[in-house]
């Protein structure tokens, strides 16, 4: 557990000198400020609380952007060892892989951490100062916070995963960012082509809810629409989310960070320094 710790901290000043816990810091609380001014306007209608409201349209900015940071902090640690030559000098410690991952995983995960408490909480303060009722959506709020850390986890997992099968820290980067459209952008505009053309058929009935739960942003979605009840604030992919039984999302989100992690590990083992 020393040589866990250790690794953490020597990766977060790493992180910090780089300005990680700064550009993480400043995006959430920029984009939160503008879904607190805007997503929150239709509250007096739905007959929700201004905080439950919020949290909506939290859950929209976090599926983008958690798995972009979370790639953007993970792509080059393994790759980017390799490429500074660091690598070498690192496995001479008597220090396991999967602990350098895992010290990796720890700082990685406390900066966007301290990104969510900023940008969830600057939210939250600006929905209870013009609603006092909004205190009544502060469970919903805890909610997303910690679905958002296990959904931030997983890309991380994933993103050391391509690190590892990547020599280089700029192919890495090229395969993050392709991943990242592929799964957050591209997965459910390639989804909802599809129910339109089946037409109500086996794929919209059987096959589409399966789909949705495979992937670990739509199943972070899903979640958090059904569990806080906002399924009336959502519309597209989320508006499945009524269909889909709470607990299939639930455990969608808590299997995809260790299953990530597992796969970092394993390719991991592979790279030769």
């Amino acid at each position: 557990m020393a040589r866990i710790i250790a690794t953490a901290i020597h990766e977060a000043h790493i992180a910090r000198r780089n300005r990680w816990v700064l550009i993480a810091v400043v995006l959430m609380v920029v984009f939160s400020l503008v879904l607190s001014a805007v997503g929150s306007a239709p509250s007096g209608g739905l007959g929700a609380d201004r905080l439950s409201i919020t949290v909506a349209s939290l859950t929209s900015l976090s599926v983008y952007l958690v798995p972009l940071v979370a790639l953007l902090m993970s792509f080059d640690a393994v790759a980017g060892e390799v490429e500074r030559g660091t690598l070498p000098l690192l496995l001479t410690y008597p220090v396991a892989r999967w602990e350098i991952l895992g010290g990796k995983l720890i700082a990685h995960t406390s900066i966007l951490v301290i990104a969510l408490l900023a940008g969830y909480g600057v939210a939250a303060l600006i929905a209870v100062a013009n609603d006092p009722a909004a205190v009544a959506g502060v469970g919903s709020l805890w909610r997303l916070t910690w679905t958002s850390t296990l959904l931030g986890a997983t890309f991380l997992g994933i993103g050391y995963a391509l690190s590892s099968l990547s020599r280089r820290a700029s192919g890495a980067a090229g395969l993050a960012i392709g991943l990242w459209l592929g799964l957050v952008v591209l997965y459910d505009l390639a989804l909802l082509a599809a129910v339109v053309a089946d037409g109500g058929g086996i794929f919209t009935k059987q096959i589409f809810p399966t789909a949705l739960l495979v992937n670990p942003a739509d199943a972070f979605r899903l979640f958090n629409l059904t569990a806080s009840q906002a399924t009336s604030t959502a519309s597209g992919v989320g508006g499945a989310a009524a269909s889909i039984a709470l607990w299939q999302s639930l455990l969608s989100i808590l299997l995809w960070p260790i299953l990530a992690l597992g796969l970092a590990t394993r390719a991991f083992r592979k790279v030769d320094p």
